[in-house]
């Protein structure tokens, strides 16, 4: 038992590898949208501006920033993660500092972290259905998202700030036992839809 913070051992574990996916995650996905917003400026300052990101046709940030896709909300996507990434580094650090958080702000941050899933969910599908070009510092936002959701949930969930019906006590029980499945899961989903949607290029890679 964590007597300073009321937990069991299993309960400290989830807490401090919760934190660490959100540390590391919200600084992965910082740099990557620091380094996009890097690029676009760069590149509207300078049209002949070399993106440290464009390798090949398929692998390009620079052909992605020029989509409207890219500028969603009528300003470039990864200000976004400027603003919302630091937030995910704070969060993980409240939890590795053992900071018992309001349940509204734990369900509060739960959200942003679903809409920001639902929001890179269709970045996926624009990139492979519609633009038909990867960015590679996107897809790395794309890897620290969905830890950051998935395991904040599970948090959420293994705490009681997310209510389960006991009709679903079990089936939820068993999804926090082998909560590694489920994240696997996802990764898989996105790994097949760019390996299905690119096939005819990664082919030519074997």
């Amino acid at each position: 038992m964590d007597e300073a913070f009321g937990e069991t051992g299993r309960e400290a574990r989830g807490r401090t590898v919760t934190g660490l996916v959100l540390l590391v995650g919200g600084l992965v996905g910082l740099a990557a949208a620091f380094d996009l917003t890097y690029e676009r400026i760069a590149s509207l300052i300078d049209p002949d501006h070399a993106i440290s990101c464009d390798f090949n046709p398929v692998l390009s940030c620079g052909t992605v920033m020029n989509t409207w896709q890219a500028s969603v909300f009528g300003f470039p996507n990864p200000m976004i993660g400027l603003a919302a990434f630091p937030l995910v580094v704070f969060m993980g650090l409240l939890w590795l500092s053992k900071v018992e958080l309001p349940r509204w702000i734990a369900l509060g941050f739960n959200l942003g972290a679903l809409g920001g899933l639902a929001f890179v969910s269709w970045l996926i599908f624009q990139s492979v259905y519609q633009i038909g070009v990867l960015c590679p510092w996107c897809m790395a936002v794309w890897a620290a998202v969905l830890p950051i959701f998935w395991f904040t949930t599970i948090r959420n969930l293994s705490t009681g700030a997310i209510p389960v019906a006991e009709d679903w006590r079990d089936a939820v029980d068993d999804v926090l036992r082998f909560h590694w499945i489920g994240l696997t899961l996802l990764y898989l989903a996105v790994i097949g839809i760019v390996a299905t949607g690119f096939w005819d290029y990664w082919s030519t890679l074997l």
